[in-house]
């Protein structure tokens, strides 16, 4: 379905711009803040067909819905990913360069070759270096004729307090429990039982949900509790192989750690407040296995994990690190 009626339990952000639309006031420059995976890239999208439709929505008018209709030439381009006119970019590896901004700012120099209204979404725009998010910032105090920018990032912090300063936020929310765990069953798939659990876990973020399964992540968490579990009689080869394998697996570790953590919060939260446990299906487990620990303890526990990451995030040895970890972990 084209269009803001695309979009998931984000009607904020989508009222905020049809009421642009209807009034003729759309600012040169928007910046889309929230968590990764919720939305903010796709209304971009639909914002870009909904300024360049050409064609008509049956029995209303486009200044009654202003959702674009994707079928007329403007619309199929910009979604296709083929319209001359609406630019992406991205991060250049780690970072998006000034070289990157500055080619920018070279093509928006020229007029649109077709577009009514050119759209300019910059992903990831936290990743700017300070070099580019100053170019960037020269172009946002002179916006280019019939151009909108779209700065799209996580967090204001991550960007220049001058950038956030030209442009219009619009805070998008994570996705309810409710609505993603819908989407996650009625559009990909998956059985109640498996989105219920992932929904718990996914932060409000489709895209993580999405991974999450690809990744087959409710078996991975089940082999993790299992090995936490066995700590306190497991022996020291066994404590330094689940270390190196941790290791192993780069691509999810930081996953693996946040599903530790939230094992040893649901144990702390177990003992207080059962109805905010995180792992609900192991609600059993969890209020069994919590008996048998401190809260102290617990929290202890948490912090050694959390601080492993943050010596793994300043580049200390990836395996002794872990391994450090799971030792300490295994003491009572």
């Amino acid at each position: 379905m084209p269009g803001f009626e695309s979009i998931i339990d984000q009607e904020r952000p989508v009222r905020i711009l049809t009421t642009f639309l209807q009034n003729g006031t759309i600012p040169p420059a928007l910046l889309f803040t929230g968590v990764e995976g919720i939305g903010k890239e796709s209304t971009a999208i639909a914002f870009a067909m909904a300024c360049n439709c050409a064609g008509e929505i049956p029995n209303t008018t486009r200044q009654e819905t202003n959702i674009p209709c994707g079928l007329c030439k403007p619309c199929l381009k910009i979604e296709a990913g083929n319209h001359p006119d609406i630019i992406r970019v991205k991060p250049s590896g780690p970072f998006i360069k000034i070289d990157q901004i500055r080619s920018l700012c070279q093509t928006l120099a020229m007029k649109p070759y077709e577009a009514k209204r050119r759209v300019v979404i910059i992903s990831d725009a936290q990743a700017m270096n300070p070099a580019a998010g100053n170019a960037l910032l020269k172009m946002l105090e002179e916006p280019p004729a019939k151009t909108i920018l779209i700065l799209v990032a996580s967090h204001t912090s991550d960007l220049l307090p001058t950038v956030v300063s030209r442009c219009q936020q619009i805070r998008f929310k994570p996705i309810s429990s409710k609505h993603l765990e819908s989407e996650l069953v009625q559009k990909y798939g998956l059985d109640a039982k498996n989105a219920m659990i992932i929904t718990t876990m996914a932060g409000g973020s489709l895209s993580r949900g999405l991974h999450m399964h690809r990744t087959h992540w409710i078996s991975r968490r089940n082999w993790l509790i299992q090995e936490m579990d066995a700590f306190s009689t497991g022996s020291v080869n066994r404590l330094l192989a689940f270390g190196a394998q941790l290791s192993k697996n780069k691509d999810i570790l930081p996953d693996s750690l946040e599903v530790m953590k939230s094992w040893l919060r649901d144990l702390v939260v177990g003992q207080l407040n059962p109805e905010r446990v995180i792992n609900q299906d192991l609600i059993q487990k969890i209020q069994q296995a919590s008996r048998k620990i401190s809260i102290p303890a617990l929290l202890d526990k948490i912090d050694t994990i959390q601080a492993t990451q943050n010596a793994i995030h300043a580049g200390t040895n990836l395996r002794l690190a872990l391994e450090a970890m799971v030792l300490k972990l295994a003491k009572a």
